[in-house]
């Protein structure tokens, strides 16, 4: 393995698991993890969770029927009409059904025998924030929060955990921390006390469900609807609040954090933020691969970052990732993209031995 690594942080557009775990076998050999590209259903992220709300008695559409995502989705949020009984989410039965492949291909050696299986699952903010109403989000998060659980619990029981890996994605959280900058939605906390406080007490406990056999890694979001993020950072400073903050809070090792770098960040201000965090043996991803501007523009970026953050300068001391999945892109942008991690990769070693 290189000495930057490589992170996939979930949905990758190829038609099937197997093919997404064959296009990354071909062209990378420094990647820790493999999602199976969230195919299928789950390609829009969380919105087909909507599709099991609509089926599910106790909960209603509020307002018109209007704006559908690529004429698909439904927009609208639910409110709770009654007694609420989720049926499954699909998580579990989807990771079952895509480790099969992954590890037939690893048996057959396609895939590196070190290599783990990333399964990627929303947060309960994520839902509440994106699908419920206000009036409804309290009385809500416990019912959902627990048919989460039961869906990573049959995960861990079906696959070996030393060859798993969970990644908890947490973007909504960032409408809520960021509402007062008037992101594209905006969204109040629906619990008492500090706004910062609840996310990093809601990211610590989804920490706390993974055993430590397992790999367990967060992917940090500013959104990406239709490839754009809901409010664009001014910095890495409440990215680095939220780090600070789960890796104090966590109650098992964090492996990995991933976060966004927008393309137009090649300054060191927007790096500053991360200065002084104590990393441990958690792997920082910076997403600052953007296929807009390829190579240079990431290494511009990485050189920022390295500049800013001293302790990013070592070798192995951060990887790189683009800055959310590519699933939703053009499916022949993403053996491309996948070289580019590739060639960003390569340079970035390039620099650091010489």
């Amino acid at each position: 393995m290189s000495a930057v690594a490589t992170h996939l942080v979930g949905s990758i557009n190829q038609p099937d698991a197997e093919s997404v775990f064959r296009v990354v076998a071909d062209r990378l050999d420094d990647v820790p993890r493999i999602p199976d590209g969230e195919v299928g259903e789950r390609y829009y992220w969380i919105q087909f969770q909507t599709l099991r709300f609509d089926q599910t008695p106790g909960l209603e559409r509020v307002g018109e029927p209007g704006y559908r995502i690529r004429d698909q989705f439904d927009v609208r949020q639910f409110t709770i009409t009654g007694d609420v009984q989720l049926p499954e989410l699909g998580y579990a039965a989807a990771a079952i059904d895509s480790y099969a492949r992954f590890a037939a291909l690893q048996e057959q050696g396609v895939l590196a025998a070190g290599t783990r299986f990333q399964v990627s699952l929303p947060t309960p903010i994520a839902i509440l924030g994106a699908f419920i109403e206000p009036g409804s989000r309290a009385a809500f998060e416990p019912i959902y929060r627990d048919a989460l659980r039961a869906e990573l619990d049959a995960i861990l029981a079906a696959i070996p955990h030393e060859r798993l890996a969970i990644q908890f994605d947490a973007a909504v959280e960032f409408a809520i921390l960021e509402r007062d900058r008037k992101p594209g939605f905006i969204i109040e906390p629906w619990w008492d006390g500090d706004a910062l406080d609840g996310v990093v007490a809601r990211l610590s406990e989804l920490a706390s469900w993974v055993p430590a056999e397992v790999q367990q890694g967060f992917h940090l979001c500013y959104g990406d609807v239709e490839e754009a993020h809901f409010v664009q950072p001014e910095d890495a400073g409440t990215l680095a609040a939220v780090i600070r903050g789960v890796l104090a809070a966590a109650p098992r090792q964090v492996d990995w954090i991933h976060l966004p770098v927008p393309i137009e960040r090649d300054d060191e201000a927007y790096f500053a933020p991360l200065a002084g965090i104590e990393w441990g043996r958690t792997q920082p991803f910076l997403g600052l691969v953007h296929h807009e501007d390829g190579v240079d523009g990431a290494l511009r970026r990485a050189r920022a970052a390295q500049t800013a953050v001293p302790a990013l300068a070592a070798p192995g001391a951060f990887g790189i990732a683009t800055e959310c999945g590519f699933g939703r892109g053009p499916a022949e942008r993403t053996a491309p993209l996948l070289d580019l991690h590739h060639d960003v990769a390569e340079r970035l070693v390039g620099e650091l031995a010489g």
